[in-house]
């Protein structure tokens, strides 16, 4: 009877030992598994979505992540860039624009009323010279051109006798030539003359006719693309 005491007795006790052993197994899995997720979600970026911020993440999606040269966008052609990063780069490139240069704020005004041209830079006339016009039935034309060809000594071809005159101080042209309005056959522009008596007057062909000095004068003070209003 005792005998069987004392083996109901072990057996109990190794039902017990046994449920404790199980139970500490399952406390340790849990804890690793728990770890192990922790560690993924810090080494993938996954986090609970309660800390997700929205803007960032949106941005960061946008924009490539990889170096790229100052002022450049490298986007595949399916990918969008948000509007507002956009117009923040675009803002930055017009911000560093290369510094405009004399020429680009160089204008030149004809009035042939007073028979005048005037040049100005950045809003101040810095220059003006008296000049001979377009006379009846060969008048100047009028409105909105640019500087399209300049020339020292250039050779001149009558437009009614075809006769040629070659280039030089003497020339009807004078020893300069600053075009701004063609045909495409045909030019008009400004140019010296020999006869200064005649600066002043309606005499030419529609051309500009100026004092050799002037003429090179002008010539320096203008570039190609340089604004020309001509005006009654």
């Amino acid at each position: 009877m005792a005998r069987n005491e004392s083996l109901a007795s072990m057996v109990m006790f190794l039902c017990f030992g046994t449920a404790i052993l199980s139970l500490a197994v399952h406390l340790q899995t849990t804890r690793k598994t728990g770890a192990g997720e922790l560690n993924y979600s810090r080494s993938t970026g996954v986090y609970p979505q309660d800390s997700l911020v929205t803007g960032e993440s949106a941005i960061a999606a946008s924009v490539p992540t990889s170096p790229q040269k100052a002022g450049t966008i490298n986007l595949d052609s399916d990918q969008k860039q948000p509007q507002s990063s956009l117009a923040s780069i675009t803002g930055t490139i017009n911000n560093t624009s290369p510094p405009v240069s004399a020429a680009d704020t160089t204008q030149v005004v004809v009035d042939l009323s007073d028979r005048r041209v005037y040049v100005s830079r950045y809003d101040e006339v810095i220059a003006s010279y008296p000049i001979a016009i377009g006379k009846k039935g060969w008048e100047t034309p009028t409105g909105n051109f640019q500087v399209i060809h300049k020339e020292h000594h250039p050779i001149w071809r009558h437009p009614i006798t075809g006769a040629i005159f070659d280039g030089g101080t003497n020339s009807p042209l004078g020893d300069r030539w600053i075009g701004f309005w063609s045909d495409g056959r045909n030019e008009i522009g400004f140019h010296g003359t020999p006869d200064v008596d005649l600066v002043g007057a309606a005499v030419s062909h529609g051309c500009l006719r100026m004092r050799n000095p002037d003429v090179r004068m002008l010539y320096s003070q203008v570039s190609l693309n340089t604004p020309v209003l001509v005006r009654d």
